[in-house]
């Protein structure tokens, strides 16, 4: 929901029950040209959704998008034709009840899109399994299949169906798509032989030429060139930039292939179809009688040879007519204007054949072996309400189709009101709204209505022109209030329509209309009513005369007033307990008790005045906009709240995390440091054990000669042994002390001993006076002459 309060005042509501003025017409449409002119073309009515057609992709259908619309609740999500084909399918699978999607508007609105876009978000919703997928597949491509033969270019949408289209698709008990049928209304078979300027036939014809190998269209003996063709160059428009027949071929050609036509058939289309174009281009002359004779031969006998027909059979056939009466069988000639009328006649009713041939193929290739219970959900893709200068027959029978369809909106809508309304325990006020029932019976009523009135004129004696049946509609009608010619006015001239033969085309047409009601009105509806924002076909340009009449003629502010009878919102007590229970200590962050009692909360809480709402049996149903916008706008002003308290235990949860981390490294660090500390620790003590090891090995072995085990030892015996000496040295000559020494020193004790003697004599010598250095060496001279002397004998 677009809640704050800027961007409803920039893109409008989502939904238009949320309209303050909402009996306002222009607010209405004012408020689909602000969502249109921000690219939101979808908008509420309730569960009605308005599509607003953008003449541009804006990439809503997307895959991510698809997805992001499964699985979720209606409101959680902005409007969207995905969201309401999920709503539906979700309904269907829990109450296992039949649903339809009813999709309305003018050509060119975007009908076939939609139906498009709601087709596939239903095949995709079966799980990936090979039959499912073959399902989906063949579903999914019996749209371009039928969008070829029924589809055509017109002056206001490019890919415009000329027919009606009803698809049931059929769902197993687990919710898998498993089947389909298809019912087809009022193919537009007049298109076939005639075009107005800027329009085009049927695509399948310029596909063909466009699309086909080179040795299939010689085979049907065509040209690629469509103005080549009387049925396909009347609009002077064979190509349009918008349309690929070339890439449009192909996909019809891989459509069949996927939907199982068999070689066979597919070349039988192909030669019914350029038989058509063949038979366009039988033209005729005058003879001297006045009589049809055929111009040129070339397209009968083409014609002839891919239909199966003698040339002289179908000659035959275009220039005379055969009529059987009583028994009897009279053949008489036509004139060249009444030849060319039976041409077209016989083009019309050989590719209405054919349509009507591959709807009845593709129901059978879309037919379910699945036996055991089934659910169905409907798409209805019909033909826009439309005016046109000059209407035909064939939109007379669209607009009364749409006059139906309007009626069984309006009951359906007014119904679910009144039914949801009683099942809650709330009043229903009475709404005043126009009923079409009077419109529908003008055309329908037996012995009264148009239609009738037609049958009765074409069974009159005589010729039945368009002026009698104008003059007996005039006398039998011109009191009626919805009646209106230019007869029963002061300023009509012309005819009511071009001659037709209408009675059997009416009648059925009537029947299997009244049939489609009768299964509309068996199914839960939903609706998707599509508007065109102008008529130019014209990106982000929003003509609001042109969406006024198209609002009127849908009743779109009908429906509105019908749904803002006697409140704008109504939400299941679960879905609003689920959104706004932030808004309320009481129910926040979880509320325990029954959701009924919650909302109670809440509402009290925000403050409700006793009028502004009601409670149901299951939901809240709240009166004025103005109230829901003060409870959303207070759920935004929460949700600000909440998204820094969010913020705050991120961050903290970031810090905390990045703390951890940190510390974590640290660990990690110490961890190895401890490590290595120890490793070197270890290699440190080693080396110590192996020192002392070899001390205690060198003390013990300290007595023996010199070898590897007490080397070191008598080494630091040695060295403490002079550390020690150093200490202990005589001072004086006359101190003749020595300390002892260890046995590996007793030899370096005694020389050292010898030469320390010398170096205290020589000291003290040196110290001397010359005189008793004199003296001395007197005394020592004579120690040596009389040493010895001195001795006994």
């Amino acid at each position: 929901m677009e809640s704050v309060l800027e961007d409803r005042a920039r893109i409008g509501v989502p939904d238009a029950i949320l309209l303050e003025d909402y009996l306002n017409e222009s607010v209405f449409i004012d408020n689909l040209k602000k969502r249109y002119q921000q690219n939101i073309i979808y908008t509420y009515i309730g569960q009605v959704v308005i599509s607003v057609n953008p003449y541009t992709d804006l990439g809503l259908y997307t895959e991510d998008c698809l997805e992001k619309y499964r699985n979720v609740n209606f409101y959680e999500v902005p409007p969207h034709v995905f969201a309401i084909t999920e709503n539906a399918y979700r309904s269907m699978v829990a109450e296992t009840t039949d649903h339809c999607i009813l999709i309305s508007g003018e050509s060119g609105a975007g009908k076939t899109e939609a139906s498009k876009q709601v087709l596939r978000f239903l095949a995709a919703t079966s799980l990936h399994r090979r039959e499912m997928d073959r399902v989906r597949d063949r579903l999914l491509q019996s749209n371009p299949l039928l969008e070829a033969f029924g589809n055509a270019k017109t002056n206001r949408n490019d890919n415009s169906s000329r027919f009606g289209k009803y698809m049931d698709i059929e769902f197993n008990f687990k919710g898998d798509p498993v089947g389909g049928h298809i019912l087809n209304y009022l193919l537009e078979k007049s298109r076939v032989v005639h075009q107005e300027e800027g329009e085009r036939n049927f695509h399948i014809f310029y596909q063909l030429l466009a699309g086909a190998p080179d040795e299939l269209l010689e085979k049907l003996h065509l040209q690629r060139d469509a103005n080549n063709y009387f049925y396909l160059k009347q609009g002077e428009s064979c190509t349009v930039d918008s349309v690929n027949d070339r890439a449009d071929f192909e996909a019809v050609d891989h459509a069949l292939d996927i939907l199982s036509f068999t070689t066979e058939e597919q070349e039988a289309i192909w030669d019914v179809v350029g038989a058509i174009l063949h038979l366009g281009n039988v033209a005729f002359k005058a003879d001297d009688d006045g009589l049809a004779r055929v111009k040129d031969e070339t397209p009968i006998v083409n014609c002839s040879k891919l239909i199966g027909c003698d040339k002289d059979v179908l000659r035959k056939a275009l220039t005379h007519r055969t009529i059987e009466a009583r028994g009897d069988i009279v053949t008489s000639p036509l004139n060249p204007e009444q030849a060319v009328y039976a041409r077209d006649a016989l083009a019309k009713s050989v590719y209405e054949r054919v349509f009507n041939w591959l709807v009845v193929r593709l129901n059978h290739s879309l037919e379910s072996p699945e036996s055991g219970r089934k659910t169905l959900l409907g798409i209805l893709d019909i033909y826009g309400f439309e005016i046109f200068d000059k209407n035909g027959f064939e939109q007379f029978c669209i607009n009364y189709c749409n006059e139906k369809l309007q009626q069984v909106f309006i009951e359906l809508t007014l119904r679910s009101e009144q039914e949801e309304y009683y099942r809650e325990g709330i009043e229903w006020e009475k709404v005043q709204y126009f009923d079409n029932k009077i419109i529908c019976d003008l055309v329908e009523e037996k012995h009264k209505g148009i239609i009738s009135l037609l049958d009765e004129e074409c069974l009159r004696p005589g010729d039945a022109t368009d002026l009698t049946f104008l003059n007996k509609m005039n006398s039998h009608l011109a009191t009626h209030n919805h009646y209106f010619s230019y007869e029963t006015s002061d300023n009509s001239k012309d005819e009511f329509s071009q001659k037709k033969r209408p009675v059997t085309a009416a009648t059925q047409f009537k029947n299997s209309l009244a049939g489609l009601m009768t299964i509309l009105m068996s199914k839960e509806p939903s609706y998707i009513r599509c508007i065109k924002p102008n008529d130019d076909k014209r990106s982000y340009y929003f003509d609001e005369e042109r969406v006024s009449h198209q609002v009127k003629y849908l009743g779109l502010m009908e429906n509105l007033r019908v749904r803002r009878a006697g409140f704008a919102y109504r939400r299941a007590y679960e879905i609003f307990l689920g959104r706004y229970k932030s808004v309320c200590p009481a129910t926040w962050p979880k509320y325990n008790g029954p959701a009924k009692d919650g909302v109670m909360a809440i509402v009290q809480h925000l403050g409700y005045h006793p009028d502004d709402y009601r409670m149901g049996e299951t939901k809240l149903f709240i009166r004025l906009p103005k109230t829901l916008f003060l409870t959303e706008d207070a759920f935004q002003k929460r949700k600000q709240e909440l998204a820094t308290m969010i913020q705050a235990k991120w961050k903290a949860f970031v810090c905390q995390r990045k703390y951890k981390k940190m510390k974590a490294a640290a660990t990690v660090l110490a961890k190895h440091w401890r490590r290595v500390l120890a490793q070197r620790l270890r290699v440190r003590r080693k080396w110590a054990v192996g020192v002392v090891r070899a001390f205690v090995k060198g003390f013990i072995t300290r007595n023996d000669p010199v070898n590897p085990t007490n080397a070191r030892f008598q080494q630091l015996v040695k060295c403490e042994f002079l550390l020690r000496l150093a200490k202990s040295l005589p001072k004086s000559v006359l101190d003749t002390r020595w300390p002892d020494s260890p046995a590996p020193c007793a030899n370096a004790s005694a020389v050292l001993h010898s030469m320390h003697r010398t170096y205290l004599a020589r000291k003290y010598v040196k110290a001397l006076q010359p005189e008793k250095r004199a003296m001395f060496e007197e005394k020592v001279l004579a120690e040596q002459l009389f040493k010895g002397e001195g001795q006994l004998p």
